[in-house]
Parts: C-alpha cells; sequence; structure tokens
C-alpha cells in the first residue's frame, strides 16, 4: 500500500516534510521520515511496522533507526513478551531540543573552537597572519560566549526557559534600561548632516 493509505493526511503531510527537509538537517530522507513517524506515534513502534508504514526495506530502518539512536533522538523499548525492539521519540519536546542541540555542539561546534584556540596560540609571523587571527579571536569570543549562555539555559527547568524564551524584546528593554542607569548606555551617533542644511 502507498504512505497515503497507511496515515492520515494530517501525519502524511509532518512525515513527509521531515523526509525532504532531512538533507538541509544533515540526515538523509529515510532517518526525517522514521523520525518523524515515531515522534506523532501515539505508542511506540518496532522495525517492521516502521518499514511497512513507510514502505522502506527492513535494511533501511535498521540503519535509520541506528543513525537515530547515535544521536540520541529515539528510546528503545521492550514489551513484556516480545522479544522484538520498540522505539520511541521523547515526549517532552524540550528535551529533544536539548539533546539535538548537544549533539550539534559536540559534532559541528566544539571542532571549530578547538581550532580556533590552536591558531590563537600560533605567533603569527606576518601582518596578514595578524589580521587573520584577530578575526579569529573575534569568532572564537562570539561562539564561546553562546555556549557560555547555552550551558546556562541548558540549567534552567523546561518552564523557565520557556517563559524567558517568550520574553522576547523585554530582556532587551531591560538591560538598556540597566545600562542607562549605570552609565554604560553606548552613545548614539548623530545623524549625518544635510548638505543642503544653510542653518548657522
Amino acid at each position: 500500500m502507498p504512505l497515503q493509505d497507511h496515515l492520515p493526511p494530517l501525519n502524511r503531510e509532518f512525515v513527509a516534510h521531515f523526509g525532504e527537509m532531512g538533507s538541509k538537517w544533515g540526515i538523509n530522507r529515510t532517518v526525517g521520515q522514521i523520525y518523524a513517524l515515531l515522534y506523532i506515534s501515539p505508542q511506540a513502534l518496532n522495525a517492521d511496522e516502521i518499514a511497512d508504514t513507510l514502505e522502506f526495506s527492513r535494511s533501511n530502518v535498521s540503519m535509520g533507526l541506528k543513525e537515530l539512536q547515535a544521536w540520541r533522538l529515539v528510546r528503545l523499548r521492550h514489551q513484556p513478551g516480545d522479544r522484538r525492539e520498540y522505539f520511541e521519540a521523547p515526549a517532552d519536546v524540550w528535551e529533544i531540543f536539548r539533546v539535538l542541540a548537544e549533539e550539534r555542539r559536540r559534532r559541528e561546534v566544539e571542532p571549530t573552537l578547538s581550532m580556533l584556540r590552536t591558531a590563537l596560540l600560533e605567533q603569527p609571523g606576518s601582518d596578514a597572519e595578524r589580521h587573520a587571527q584577530a578575526r579569529m579571536r573575534e569568532m572564537h569570543d562570539l561562539i564561546d560566549r553562546l555556549m557560555t549562555w547555552f550551558d546556562d539555559v541548558q540549567k534552567l527547568a523546561p518552564e523557565t526557559a520557556m517563559q524567558l524564551m517568550g520574553m522576547g524584546t523585554t530582556v532587551t528593554k531591560v538591560l538598556e534600561f540597566k545600562d542607562r542607569l549605570t552609565g554604560k548606555s553606548p552613545a548614539r551617533k548623530a545623524p549625518p548632516k544635510d548638505p543642503l542644511d544653510r542653518a548657522a
């Protein structure tokens, strides 16, 4: 049976979209659809059920599940009296985001930070290298600060983190008000003078 015969329209649309988006997130279509199916499934599914629903080969499903386990985005479950392995996505969306962010940090951000730290310890031998190293320092400092902020957010309870994100520009306004009180508000540049302005 085609995919549309296995899933209701809304579910099918969600699963198909994650398959299309997979390549943009560094995973293949199969893995994206498997994850989407597990995410919206009301119960844990075994590999055969996933293969039948998505019309994938059993081997493709097994490889996809291994990749999702490596990303810690699915959990393995066993059911009494059933020797098969069942899989489910974490129920808490904040936990999913946290795990995904941690994995991307470990795989993508940490190697870049490590390279930058090594480069900043080098003694520049030319003006070109000094300029490049200064630019690298700016990148390192920004990424390092973002990672420190991320670590702080990770320690928050999910409800607190959601409230913080919901505050939006309120946080910016509070910080600007604090800077004005402490005299740390950056001076605003005067607008450029109109060359046609003949005022004395």
